[in-house]
């Protein structure tokens, strides 16, 4: 039987809600990216790639690009581990600590950004014992990554958590009857089905990353050529009236964001296809 375009669903009136939805797509994403796009072409291809290739913009693009994708992959160890222990294990004060994973979603970026200069300072309760050892967080690069970390964990714990909760438990116990090791059990059962979930927690991770601004701008002291992210350069230039140089820098981030995630997705595609033939 042939498929149509519109198909049952207890919402009726199909064209109406895909108009709503293609409106407010239009009104909330397309409209303000374009009109990105569009300042940026008052500038001219000189003045845009003399703006973008600056030295001091490119080492804020290693440094919001490298942090981002450093960050994203600590979250997906240690978010993997936080799901784990919530999943699979029974304690103590569990809830409380469900509940604090998601308060770098309540918490206000620039809060979070004070609170962690003031634990991993020099005089911090935490920087201060780093230092004794040689390593110095707030004001470095580090830090910088240390903030996007705090961020972005919520994104993978929170995604990887229900399909945790979702897998058969007695196929860990059919894989050790059968002589398998832990290890062989978690890469060979259990990683496969977490994998995709994994791949969008590391997406929405760094995706949120290359975006902070307010809990970055106090840890990382905002210094030229070493601690300098690119959203505060475009602030910068907000502030001084350069709103072309501005969208320049955001058109930058927003095709390097899109490209990553393109690449992303295509992967989580292609891992769904292939465990659906595999299933077939």
């Amino acid at each position: 039987m042939k498929r149509g375009w519109k198909q049952f669903s207890v919402l009726p009136g199909f064209s109406i809600s895909l108009g709503f939805t293609l409106l407010y797509l239009s009104i909330l994403v397309l409209l303000p990216l374009s009109a990105v796009f569009l300042k940026t072409a008052t500038m001219g291809w000189e003045a845009f790639w003399s703006t973008i290739t600056d030295q001091r913009v490119l080492a804020s693009y290693r440094l919001s690009f490298g942090a981002a994708f450093a960050a994203a992959l600590i979250n997906v160890v240690f978010g993997l581990l936080v799901a784990w222990v919530l999943v699979r294990y029974s304690f103590p004060g569990k809830r409380v600590i469900d509940g604090l994973v998601d308060l770098p979603f309540a918490l206000p970026t620039a809060v979070a950004g004070i609170a962690l200069t003031a634990i991993y300072s020099e005089n911090g309760v935490v920087g201060h014992y780093l230092q004794t050892i040689g390593v110095k967080v707030a004001f470095t690069p580090l830090g910088v990554i240390v903030a996007l970390t705090f961020i972005g964990l919520p994104f993978v714990v929170r995604t990887v958590q229900p399909v945790l909760e979702d897998v058969d438990r007695h196929v860990e116990e059919a894989a050790a009857s059968l002589g398998a090791t832990r290890w062989q059990t978690f890469r060979r059962v259990i990683l496969p089905e977490l994998y995709p979930a994994l791949l969008t927690g590391f997406a929405l991770a760094l995706a949120r990353a290359l975006g902070e601004y307010g809990s970055v701008v106090f840890i990382s002291g905002n210094m030229p050529m070493y601690t300098e992210i690119t959203p505060l350069l475009i602030m910068s230039k907000l502030e001084q009236f350069d709103y072309a140089g501005a969208t320049a820098l955001a058109v930058v981030m927003l095709l390097a964001s899109f490209v990553m995630l393109l690449f992303i997705n295509i992967i989580q595609w292609r891992t769904g296809h292939r465990r659906t033939a595999k299933g077939g």
